[in-house]
């Protein structure tokens, strides 16, 4: 008996596992270390086979595969989308695209009659523009009405606009990395000074750059998971002299709910105007009408109901 418990004791103080895995093998041998009894000598492995789990590999995304377009501000015109959009952020920040202090001069939204699809950011003729995010450029050409013009497809699918250039420094099917160089901000095409003129799309819905992107020093992306519903893609739901009250929807759920939410209703009251209304309420006289399916010259009566919101 006293053998025994040597023995046990023996293995337990003696134990010694080593692995073989870095001699190419896949398993772990246990060995007992040898022990002397009246019958001989006995020693013993176990050998423990190891399963290995892969690696996952990153599939890479061609973001060339379909619609490129060197040519055409937007090649998704014949496409329609589906809402809510799914967008997914890698970075949670973006690079500025000016060198200094982000001034925005006009905002995304209805502006004297007409959408304006982005933002328009101070600068100095012969300024420094550079890419947002990492992508490809699709686009680098003169287009009427933005003038010089610089587009970037990124690889979550978003494209970034760059527009009024005086300068383009770069050329179709180039890869370019966040921060890189895309040309210098100017005053051409359709402008009354000099600018970037900043738009966001996603196969072809421009998007509210705002929602995604903190335009303050912090170079914040809101959010690496966001969802876009039709409020946050078209000007006509915005007012280019306000900033927007940004409700970020970070869950299909959040998403749908919020299509589900009940309409603002504004009773109209002497003296009423639909240019007042819309001032006070920050949104487009385009808006209103288009909810009311009104003309901008329609006339009031006091107590109409009028829906803010679609």
């Amino acid at each position: 008996m006293k053998y025994i418990f040597l023995c046990i004791a023996l293995v337990s103080s003696t134990l010694f596992i080593y692995s073989q895995d870095s001699l190419g093998s896949n398993s772990l041998t246990i060995e007992l270390p040898t022990a002397k009894f009246n019958r001989g000598i006995i020693a013993n492995s176990v050998e423990i086979p190891l399963v290995e789990t892969p690696t996952p590999t990153k599939v890479p995304i061609d973001i060339k595969a379909e619609y490129w377009d060197n040519y055409t501000h937007n090649p998704y015109l014949n496409k329609n989308q589906n809402f809510p959009l799914q967008l997914h952020f890698d970075d949670s920040t973006y690079a500025s695209p000016v060198p200094h202090t982000k001034v925005v001069t006009s905002r995304y939204g209805w502006r004297g009659g007409r959408p304006h699809k982005g933002i328009d950011i101070d600068l100095v003729t012969g300024d420094t523009v550079v890419s947002v995010l990492d992508g490809i450029v699709r686009v680098a050409r003169y287009i009427n009405g933005f003038g010089n013009t610089v587009v970037v497809r990124h690889y979550n699918g978003l494209e970034s606009t760059y527009a009024h250039l005086s300068h383009i420094g770069v050329k179709a099917n180039d890869s370019i990395a966040k921060g890189e160089f895309l040309g210098k901000g100017g005053n051409t095409g359709n402008s009354r000074g000099s600018h970037l003129h900043l738009e966001l799309s996603y196969k072809g819905e421009s998007i509210h750059p705002e929602y995604l992107f903190d335009f303050s020093s912090k170079n914040a992306i809101r959010s690496q998971q966001v969802w876009v519903t039709q409020k946050w893609t078209h000007p006509r739901f915005h007012n280019s002299r306000y900033a927007s009250k940004v409700n970020l929807l970070e869950s299909e759920e959040d998403a749908l709910a919020s299509l589900k939410v009940q309409q603002r209703v504004y009773v109209v009251k002497k003296g009423d105007t639909l240019y007042d209304i819309s001032r006070r309420n920050h949104l487009s006289l385009s808006a209103i009408c288009s909810a009311n399916g009104i003309k901008p010259n329609s006339p009031l009566k006091i107590g109409q109901k009028l829906v803010l919101d679609l």
